[in-house]
């Protein structure tokens, strides 16, 4: 479409703009909105609140420290070693401290019913990489349970809720951000929504993989709103692959996910040969093992040909457990399969690693604010809780905890801003709140420039070309002349993602929003390509063939990537700071020094 052909947009006013409605957004809304009686609280959905994203996916559970045997250091000491101690320390501890209280607001506030034990405590259970039984569940549903419940606080506190509305970008005037442009999917207008803060929840972007787990409209809007924006982003190249992801075919049921808690069970893998093999990668915690060692074992049994045909291993709980004891105790998986025409509670199903989980994202303090005034990023779009691993069970228990965080700080920058004092501007609210069309314009002529053009690239299929470059050459196990392929491959197509072509009118076009998907998740990809191939080791997600070591006395850094010359990614590693617990034989003598202040542009 012609800029000159561009509707004007739709203004709206609000005073803080949370972009996202999974459990980070609406745990966000609900603390702001009970800290801050009268404030207006808008909630921009790029789908239906409380049924689109993630959270509402989660199976398996919360982990948190209830048990009086089970200890926050333990916890700690958990997230960090499954993190490989690439985490913010600061970030993890934050969590295992507040995520007891989260489970206590969630069942006495917001009306979550999880599951107890005879006795009446609330049930735990064990999940892959913990040292205590401590993950909080509602059956195989949990998601469901807290998204459901949370949905229910909306209509109570009445937040103004623009669903099937997606954003396109920050707006930034002045070194701060005043809005953000964005676009009804409905009726394929422009809107400019104002704001005094703006929250970005939207989640990662795992779906630029073939094979990947989350919700198809989870495509990196967030991250990559912000590395537009100017903003730094911290472990790009850390994206989880979840080892039992579902196996469909072509179907959109491949990837969906069978959840820890059947490793967790005891259920088996075993490959086509009937071999029991996570005894070669992992022998004492087998199963049990953390996501990435059991993703990378299933990954190479695959490769070495001793999969199954349609390239999978089989997970076998049934024969552990018995039919009823795993109807009982999974129905939302044993259902799930059934679909594909298999059963989980009678036999083996075919699964494999799949792309899951942003463990890398925004750079946040524990209180979720940016260098950019005016913004805060909470749950998948921040990056350094998990450091290069994440725990399952941490998932769930990082979104809302940051997220009531973020409310809260919201909340604080408001009162700031009301009382007239310097507070607000100190504490990173923005001053301005009201963006100009002027300032919004250049974004909404690149989200219009596909609509009804007369040539270009499908972006259907540029999408299926992004997805299987990253699965085939930065997926679960990477080398340097596979990710110098893929970057070079990525900047081809982040140019070709400018002259793409959807036809038809601009009302609910799913080739036209295809296309501003792709070109976030290409942003997404190229941060993260440019990541793996500066750290030139292996740690958790993270594995390089031609380094597969872990390398603590030269790699104990976390990689930083942000917009240089013409979007392109620029580098810079920082150490990572032990301010609390250090790797077990870590000697700080070992640092190879500080290369923070020399930023290099990618290959």
């Amino acid at each position: 479409m012609k800029p000159s052909d561009l509707p004007g947009p739709e203004t709206i006013q609000t005073d803080v703009a949370i972009v996202g409605s999974g459990g980070a957004g609406l745990m966000c809304a609900l603390h702001l909105a009970e800290r801050t009686p009268g404030s207006d609280v808008t909630v921009v959905s790029k789908g239906i609140v409380g049924k689109s994203g993630c959270t509402r996916m989660v199976q398996g559970g919360f982990n948190a420290v209830l048990d009086p045997s089970d200890s926050i250091e333990g916890h700690f000491a958990d997230t960090l070693a499954g993190g490989y101690w690439l985490n913010d320390q600061d970030l993890a501890w934050a969590l295992v401290n507040d995520a007891p209280k989260v489970i206590v607001e969630l069942e006495t506030r917001v009306g979550c019913f999880f599951d107890r034990t005879p006795d009446g405590r609330i049930h735990q259970k064990a999940f892959a990489g913990q040292t205590f039984d401590r993950t909080v569940h509602r059956g195989d549903l949990t998601g469901l349970e807290i998204m459901g419940r949370l949905r229910d606080q909306m209509f109570r506190i009445g937040v103004r809720e623009l669903e099937d509305v997606r954003a396109l970008d920050l707006v930034v005037e002045e070194g701060e951000v005043s809005g953000i442009a964005a676009l009804d999917i409905r009726s394929g207008r422009p809107l400019l929504i104002g704001a005094k803060v703006v929250v970005m929840a939207t989640g990662g972007a795992a779906t630029m993989y073939s094979l990947a787990t989350p919700a198809r409209e989870k495509t990196g809007d967030g991250i990559a709103m912000c590395y537009r924006a100017g903003l730094e982003l911290r472990d790009m190249e850390m994206l989880q692959f979840h080892p039992t992801g579902l196996l469909a075919g072509d179907s959109r049921l491949t990837g969906a996910l069978l959840e820890e808690g059947l490793r967790g069970a005891g259920a088996l893998l075993v490959n086509a040969l009937g071999e029991r093999f996570m005894v070669r990668y992992d022998p004492e915690r087998m199963e049990r093992s953390t996501r990435d060692v059991v993703s990378r074992a299933s990954y190479t049994e695959i490769a070495a040909g001793r999969g199954t045909p349609a390239g999978g291993v089989l997970i076998d709980i049934a024969s552990v457990l018995g039919t009823e004891e795993v109807r009982r105790r999974f129905p939302g998986m044993v259902d799930r399969t059934r679909q594909l025409g298999q059963d989980l509670s009678t036999g083996p199903v075919e699964v494999s690693p799949v792309a899951h989980f942003q463990m890398g994202g925004v750079v946040t303090d524990v209180d979720c604010r940016t260098e950019l005034p005016g913004l805060l990023v909470a749950g998948e779009d921040s990056g350094g809780m998990h450091g290069a691993n994440r725990l399952g069970g941490n998932g769930v228990a990082e979104s809302t905890v940051f997220g009531a965080r973020a409310g809260d700080t919201a909340s604080e920058m408001l009162s700031g801003i009301s009382t007239g004092t310097s507070k607000g501007a100190s504490r990173g609210a923005s001053t301005k709140g009201r963006p100009s069309i002027a300032a919004a314009r250049g974004f909404f002529a690149k989200a219009f420039r596909a609509l009804g053009a007369d040539e270009g690239e499908h972006p259907m299929a540029l999408s299926k070309e992004l997805k299987e470059l990253m699965w085939r050459r930065a997926g679960v196990v990477r080398d340097r002349a596979n990710l110098v392929e893929a970057l070079d491959a990525l900047e081809d197509l982040s140019e070709r993602c400018t002259r793409t072509r959807a036809p038809g009118p601009p009302q609910l076009n799913p080739t036209w929003q295809e296309a501003i998907d792709l070109e976030n998740q290409v942003t997404a990809a190229r941060c993260l390509v440019a990541s793996a191939l500066e750290r030139e080791e292996s740690r958790g997600a993270h594995y390089r063939s031609d380094f597969p070591e872990t390398d603590n006395a030269r790699w104990l850094r976390s990689v930083r990537v942000r917009a240089g010359e013409g979007g392109r990614p620029q580098i810079r590693t920082v150490p990572v700071e032990l301010s609390r617990l250090a790797p077990p034989g870590h000697d700080a003598t070992g640092d190879s020094g500080d290369s923070g202040g020399q930023a290099r542009t990618s290959p």
